[in-house]
């Protein structure tokens, strides 16, 4: 791993880590403006683009254990290179790939890969090592504002390059940004230096069965479920969506894209900083029920810019603020030594609504002409999630002989 002997400073880690979900996340939040050219020159429906983004959520997911699984044996800095080189590739696959088949199989392949070698499972263990425990849900909060910050600075440069550079041109100077910018970050993300290994220390089998078997683990798991479920279907089809209900304005659904990442970046901070305060679970369980409520006020009132505008500065504010959460859970019951595969596992889940929600609204658009099914679904499984995380124990595991907790 790289200079692993030299102790990080968190601001570095913090700085690099910030760039490289700025991109990583940024890019992939504006997929959803690629679904129309794309479909339209190839002739698809919107189902078939809609499953492509679905295999790359899906394929993110079932990566992201086996990434933080690499990140914790071979250092977060080879990872992250990794991911920036998958993340280029896939880009470029994109852009040159006309089959639908050979379309949706590998860019859900080199683009799930590069997500889950860059984005918050491998980054939130390097930042968890290197947080002392009292800035430690801070940490995650800065992190997941950062990704945000990549939301609203990227998502309108990329509506910019599709209307003035063409749609595939827009794939290649992002391929180039991608690795001019995460390459020389990645180098930044130096290892804490390692304690002192015990006779106690648990393998990678006994953490993943520890996990797996242990109800407030599964209850976050399904949470999270619920969490990707919604934002890749609002982030994907909100802008056919709007065309659909007679704004035709394509600026429309760029601002309110980018009013979400703007937006997110308090709503991840404080929740961030709140959870250092207030039990996670709490917090977790408003964010869920606030969505549910915005979600069906939005849909109740009559559709203009600024009833969208209103709806995704209060989307913004909850969107990715669960994630900074739901790591200082996972963190404060098992410790840090796996924190990057365990929020893997839980990421998986997320990644499984992912793929459910982006794949059934194309497909339920293509066969009832509308996202109304979709749209009161999101709404239930925000109360089921508001509810499931009430009971989660944030306690640490009793263990006979405790894993680290602090370094």
């Amino acid at each position: 791993m790289f200079s692993a002997h030299r102790a990080p400073s968190l601001k570095t880690v913090l700085l690099a880590s910030g760039l490289i979900l700025t991109m990583s996340m940024g890019i992939r939040h504006g997929f959803g403006f690629w679904l129309q050219p794309i479909s339209q020159v190839h002739g698809w429906t919107r189902e078939t683009y809609s499953l492509a983004i679905a295999v790359q959520n899906l394929l993110w997911g079932v990566f992201g254990p086996f990434a933080g699984i690499a990140a914790e044996r071979f250092g977060t800095a080879k990872v992250v290179i990794a991911g920036a080189f998958f993340y280029a590739a896939g880009l470029l696959w994109m852009a040159l790939i006309d089959q639908p088949s050979l379309f949706i199989a590998g860019s859900g392949v080199l683009i799930g890969a590069a997500l889950a070698c860059s984005t918050f499972g491998i980054l939130s263990g390097i930042i968890g090592r290197t947080a002392p425990e009292s800035q430690r849900s801070w940490a995650f909060g800065v992190s997941a504002a950062a990704s945000s910050f990549g939301q609203f600075l990227l998502m309108p440069i990329e509506q910019e390059l599709i209307s003035f550079t063409g749609w595939q041109n827009a794939f290649y100077l992002l391929a180039a940004l991608v690795v001019l910018i995460m390459l020389p970050m990645a180098m930044q993300l130096r290892e804490p230096p390692a304690p002192a290994k015990s006779l106690s220390e648990q393998s990678i089998a006994e953490a993943t069965r520890e996990a797996l078997f242990y109800k407030p683990f599964l209850l976050l798991v399904a949470g999270y479920f619920v969490c990707g479920f919604q934002l890749v279907f609002i982030g994907i089809h909100m802008p056919a969506y709007l065309k659909d209900e007679g704004i035709l304005d394509p600026n429309v659904a760029v601002k309110a894209l980018a009013l979400i990442g703007l937006f997110n970046i308090f709503g991840s901070y404080y929740a961030g900083k709140l959870g250092g305060m207030l039990p996670k679970r709490y917090l977790l369980s408003t964010i869920y029920l606030a969505r549910a409520i915005v979600i069906s006020l939005f849909l109740i009132a009559p559709v203009s810019p600024w009833s969208v505008y209103i709806f995704a500065a209060a989307m913004g504010v909850l969107w990715l603020s669960t994630v900074p959460l739901t790591n200082g859970v996972i963190a404060g019951i098992f410790g840090l030594k796996y924190l990057s595969m365990l929020s893997g596992f839980v990421f998986f889940s997320h990644q499984l609504g992912s793929f459910i929600g982006v794949w059934l609204g194309g497909f339920l658009y293509t066969r009832q002409g509308n996202y109304n099914t979709v749209w009161l679904i999101t709404i239930g499984l925000g109360i089921f999630a508001a509810l499931i995380n009430l009971p989660i124990n944030e306690k640490p595991i009793l263990r006979l002989q405790p894993a680290l907790r602090t370094l």
